[in-house]
């Protein structure tokens, strides 16, 4: 049976507190934040110190960290299987397509995408890994929403801000309610026109690792109208390849 390791928990409470605080910190009003004895403190704080982890101020003599930490994360993070997974998701889609591909994943009031490649065509569309697409005004956005309860989606809605972003852009959170309904019942979402004056979007959803998860194609409208069929196969046939379905 694992145990827990005290002297782990409490480095990384370490980290915490200075996420919360976003100060340099002395000894002692880090120990007061830890509720640990100053001499305990001390040994801790040197050792991150002395690690690379912290710095520590010429004058006053009080701590911060360095970017040793973040730097080690972006490494993580570069190799994540979940990022990896999604690009090889997206690559496809844009092999079979030639349009541009998005993953995302659901944040409490916007999609954040993960990955993209985007289409080799002249006229395409691109967001950067890294941006939100807005809930209500993507083919993503409501098709992660039909992931959750109804309740859950609704609240969603209501808490994002809801822009009219072009005039087909639907506000009205009962309104979006019915299209996300219909989505689920079909099993893929659109967004014609709805973020972006002249492109519209399409997007299949699932989970990935406990999470909602979807991937989504968009480009100019007239031509995701013209082969919307051949599109959604490959989208449906990417997403059994890598989601449970939604």
């Amino acid at each position: 049976m694992p145990t827990m390791i005290p002297a782990a928990g409490r480095a990384m409470a370490v980290f915490e507190v200075f996420a919360r605080e976003q100060r340099e910190l002395s000894n002692s009003e880090m120990a007061r934040q830890l509720s640990l004895p100053e001499t305990s403190t001390s040994d801790l704080l040197h050792t991150l110190h002395s690690l690379g982890y912290l710095m520590r101020t010429t004058r006053t003599r009080r701590f911060y960290p360095t970017g040793r930490l973040a730097e080690l994360t972006r490494q993580i993070a570069e190799n994540d299987p979940l990022t990896t997974a999604a690009q090889e998701a997206v690559d496809q889609l844009v092999e079979r397509t030639n349009e541009s591909a998005f993953f995302g994943l659901l944040e409490p009031t916007a999609v954040k995408v993960v990955a993209m490649q985007q289409s080799r065509q002249p006229l395409r569309y691109i967001i950067d890994v890294g941006s939100r697409a807005a809930l209500h005004a993507s083919a993503l956005g409501k098709g992660l929403l039909a992931l959750l309860p109804e309740d859950e989606a609704r609240a969603a809605l209501e808490k994002s801000q809801r822009r009219q972003v072009t005039p087909h852009t639907i506000v009205d959170v009962d309104r979006l309610m019915a299209d996300i309904a219909k989505g689920r019942q079909r099993g893929w979402h659109e967004a014609r026109e709805e973020g972006a004056e002249g492109v519209d979007g399409l997007a299949v959803t699932g989970w990935l690792a406990g999470q909602p998860a979807g991937i989504s194609l968009a480009g100019p409208a007239d031509r995701m109208r013209k082969h919307r069929d051949a599109y959604l196969e490959a989208l449906r046939e990417v997403r059994n390849g890598l989601l449970g379905e939604g």
